[in-house]
């Protein structure tokens, strides 16, 4: 069953991907943005742009659904919670070409974009970004609005903690765990279990020091 209408906040580069997903699942009559450059700023790619964060409580009536297209982990957070707190229904968007184990958990407020895999029972907590081509083993545990970059790779029951931004490219062998707030340099090969807000780089990966 198709529904109505879908709202995205955020109209840049992470919005119109998530736009895109969205349009390509068939799932939406309607597609539109709120982003705090409008008026300015009237269309992001083939989609209206038809107001500001701060409009989402009068839009409320007109657009059932929501979802935050912002890749800053704390704030995509923030304004999930704002969401909810007006009476949307957090949208969760999956491209079509994704594939996503049955048994494996999806939050809402996710996205997974194209060619991404989650595999057996895995967690995909609320307001996560698989982005495209990233992988998720059997049963790893993602955080809430973790990111994780375009070609990441993560091998079987790896644990991220909550806000946690993987860069381009990084890797995380079989059972590591990661913390609350890290950070993981593109490329990176993680073979360690990384502490709450640290940031990692290089082959093996080793924490930036401060």
């Amino acid at each position: 069953m198709m529904a109505s209408r879908l709202l995205i906040i955020g109209a840049g580069g992470h919005g119109r991907v998530v736009a895109d997903a969205a349009e390509v699942s068939g799932q939406w009559a309607k597609i539109a943005f709120v982003d705090d450059q409008y008026p300015d700023l009237s269309s992001s790619g083939f989609w209206p742009v038809i107001g500001r964060v701060d409009d989402l409580e009068k839009l409320r009536s007109e657009w059932q659904h929501a979802i935050v297209g912002v890749g800053n982990n704390s704030l995509r957070s923030k304004l999930i919670n704002s969401c909810k707190a007006l009476g949307y229904s957090v949208a969760t968007i999956i491209h079509p070409s994704a594939v996503i184990a049955n048994n494996s958990t999806i939050g809402e407020g996710a996205v997974i974009f194209a060619n991404a895999v989650v595999n057996t029972g895995s967690a995909i907590g609320r307001g996560v970004v698989i982005n495209t081509a990233a992988t998720v083993d059997h049963d790893c545990t993602l955080g809430e609005s973790v990111h994780l970059s375009p070609g990441v790779r993560l091998g079987g029951s790896v644990k991220i903690g909550n806000h946690s931004w993987l860069g381009v490219g990084a890797s995380v062998i079989n059972n590591c765990t990661l913390g609350s707030a890290v950070t993981v340099g593109a490329g990176a090969v993680v073979i360690d279990d990384v502490a709450d807000s640290t940031k990692v780089v290089g082959v093996p990966a080793k924490p930036v020091k401060k």
